[in-house]
């Protein structure tokens, strides 16, 4: 694991609360251990408050009436998130979140129910194949992680065709190790947009961020990651 260094002052870190999030918490506390200022966002906020980025936390949002996100993909939050996100402000979405930003077409693709109709919750290991987003700058290509995953439709689909361009243009963020948790095909845990400021990613590297409570602190990265994007920028 490559060692991340807490950022360089402060950045602004949005954490969106949905009606049935579970892990704003997590996330916020994980800015804070990053450097970074959290700030609490509402789903029905139409102002982000200033935020540098965003983070939308895992849980079942608005309950995963439809489909999980499918609801959320319309609070107030989200038009704001989404037109910042397309003028480039760096937008993550973790396991709920990565399904609302599928839902509101950031990114390509949809999650589905789990291949086995099992919830799943364990330590994962991961790869990073892609370095160079907003999200990822401080892990190395190539670098294996562990991180918790939690479940029940984390399996990523998309076309053949989607799936060869995600693979082409280097989109694949992060791929599953030592067994595929869900059925996500090409082993895909997390994927960005074109421009690499927003990324979804399956399991929750909010929870491994400090060795009390995480298997590791593998996760930590992604948000050293976008704090030093922001005093780079």
């Amino acid at each position: 694991m490559t060692a991340h260094p807490e950022a360089s002052g402060l950045g602004r870190i949005g954490v969106v609360t949905f009606p049935g999030s579970l892990d704003d918490g997590d996330a916020r506390r994980a800015v804070r251990l990053a450097g970074g200022e959290p700030v609490a966002l509402w789903h029905r906020d139409a102002d982000l408050r200033d935020v540098d980025a965003v983070i939308l936390p895992g849980g079942f949002s608005y309950g995963d009436y439809l489909r999980c996100g499918a609801i959320a993909r319309f609070s107030p939050v989200m038009g704001k998130v989404s037109e910042a996100a397309r003028e480039g402000l760096p937008v993550l979405g973790i396991c709920n979140g990565f399904q609302i930003l599928c839902e509101s077409h950031l990114l390509p693709g949809a999650l589905t129910r789990n291949d086995h109709l099992h919830f799943v919750c364990r330590d994962q290991r991961l790869r990073i194949d892609n370095a160079e987003t907003a999200w990822t700058a401080d892990y190395a290509p190539g670098e294996t992680i562990t991180v918790p995953l939690k479940n029940g439709e984390g399996g990523y689909i998309a076309d053949e065709a989607t799936l060869d361009a995600l693979e082409a243009e280097g989109r694949v963020v992060a791929r599953y190790l030592g067994g595929n948790p869900n059925g996500s095909r090409r082993d895909i845990a997390g994927v960005t947009n074109e421009a690499g400021n927003v990324v979804g990613l399956m399991p929750h590297p909010e929870h491994a961020v400090e060795p009390l409570t995480g298997p590791t602190t593998d996760g930590l990265g992604f948000f050293t990651s976008v704090l030093k994007k922001l005093v780079t920028a």
